[in-house]
């Protein structure tokens, strides 16, 4: 497929238009939406050369906006007279993106396009090659009907890289079919995961995951709490293949710290739908850390808006710390107490400069010691696999070899209480404990 981004190096001119409709009551106003689509626009290396904000009373069946605002978009693109691409806020049927075009004479997208090319472009792996293409073929489907010569056109730039846009005989049913075959792949592809999640299980191994806000700084955080060299980029969507690493807490214990794509207000139904099977981390995860920007000045916003998508997921009430990032960008510290919202556990950090960064690793440690217990064990002389076995997977405050055995102070996790019950020196009541090791 051709770069949709960069045809032949040269960069395409973009006109964002922010539409809002007096009738509807959003939170995010129209100038702060003008600026997240021209940085979305710019992860495409395009250049944003015009922004236009459209109020109107309800949408419009022809044209989403009214003849009147038509009008003066077009005569926006005259006056600037080098506009390649129109990008709107508010998803556009086809038959409204065909009448807009017609009248303006420009290539219109939408603003759910434009996240679907870049999800396109950031995509490196099988899977999440496939997660794409199935969302793009589920967004381009209703925009088949009564759409022309323009879904014929070979192209390269924003709007044109996708499936089913470089033939014209590409029809419903070979889309349909298409779109099963990519969900059996994804599928398949979850196999391996599984087999991952559930050997972490019989482990016992906590999964702690990152979400937040795309280049709230996540995989900054990821690197510094685990050295994993993750890729980092200040930018949108930056990341999309899930990455997981173990990270060695202060008391010893293991847990996995996975990463994973960035969220985003109303972000594409598509594409949470072809990410579910990544995004399952996130719902098996035993603890979230929630990385908001506090830098950026909708970081609230932003904070609610990975709250719905959580709550999509299914996965809004697992314990959670805020981790409120970025303070090094500040040019003064802000308290905790004076962001403006109370949350049950919050931390302020720079995963950056990594200042503050004991403080959250000691929350989570924290958290996690609840699932922990202290125990005296006694270990005999023969069984020094133990022995290995508890330092591996244990804080281990004392040890002594004496004439009968190895006796251990430690603290480790309730479930490996099973395998040590015949050498604990304790009376501990363990109901729910696993006896295999």
């Amino acid at each position: 497929m051709d770069d949709l981004l960069n045809l032949k190096g040269v960069k395409q001119k973009i006109l964002v238009v922010a539409v809002e409709f007096k009738r509807e009551r959003k939170i995010w106003l129209a100038q702060d939406i003008l600026e997240e689509m021209k940085a979305l626009a710019e992860a495409c290396e395009a250049e944003v050369v015009g922004e236009f904000i459209c109020k109107v009373d309800k949408p419009s069946a022809n044209n989403l906006i009214g003849k009147g605002k038509v009008e003066e978009i077009k005569s926006l693109c005259d006056n600037i007279g080098d506009v390649d691409i129109i990008i709107f806020s508010e998803d556009i049927k086809g038959s409204q993106q065909r009448n807009l075009e017609e009248y303006i004479g420009k290539t219109v997208i939408d603003r759910t396009r434009l996240i679907l090319d870049i999800f396109a472009r950031r995509a490196t792996t099988r899977e999440g090659k496939t997660q794409v293409e199935l969302a793009q073929l589920q967004y381009l489907l209703p925009r088949l009907i009564g759409h022309g010569v323009d879904m014929s056109q070979q192209g390269g730039g924003i709007g044109t890289l996708g499936p089913g846009e470089t033939k014209l005989e590409i029809d419903r049913r070979r889309i349909s079919q298409r779109i099963d075959k990519l969900k059996r792949e994804l599928k398949g592809m979850v196999t391996d995961r599984e087999v991952t999640r559930s050997r972490r299980k019989e482990n016992h191994v906590p999964l702690i995951s990152l979400v937040g806000y795309t280049n709230a700084g996540k995989s900054t955080l990821m690197n510094a709490l685990t050295g994993a060299n993750q890729r980092t980029q200040d930018g949108l969507f930056t990341t999309l293949a899930s990455l997981s690493r173990q990270w060695n807490l202060p008391n010893n214990q293991k847990a996995i710290l996975s990463d994973t794509v960035g969220f985003m207000h109303d972000l594409p139904h598509n594409l949470i739908e072809s990410f579910k099977a990544t995004l399952e981390e996130v719902q098996q995860a035993d603890l979230l850390l929630h990385v908001v920007d506090l830098s950026n000045p909708n970081f609230k916003h932003m904070y609610e808006a990975v709250i719905e998508v959580l709550t999509q997921l299914g996965a809004n009430e697992k314990p959670t710390i805020v981790v409120f990032n970025k303070i090094d960008r500040l040019p003064e510290r802000i308290p905790l107490k004076d962001i403006g919202t109370n949350f049950e556990k919050a931390v302020i950090i720079s995963a950056l400069s990594k200042e503050n960064l004991e403080e959250l690793i000691n929350m989570v440690t924290v958290i996690l010691d609840e699932g922990m217990a202290q125990v005296n064990v006694l270990i005999p002389m023969n069984r020094a696999d133990l022995v290995g076995f508890i330092h591996e997977n244990a804080d281990v405050i004392s040890k002594e070899y004496q004439e009968d055995g190895c006796h251990l102070t430690c603290r480790i996790s309730k479930h490996f209480l099973g395998s040590l019950r015949p050498f604990l020196l304790d009376s501990i009541e363990d109901k729910d404990v696993n006896e295999k090791y």
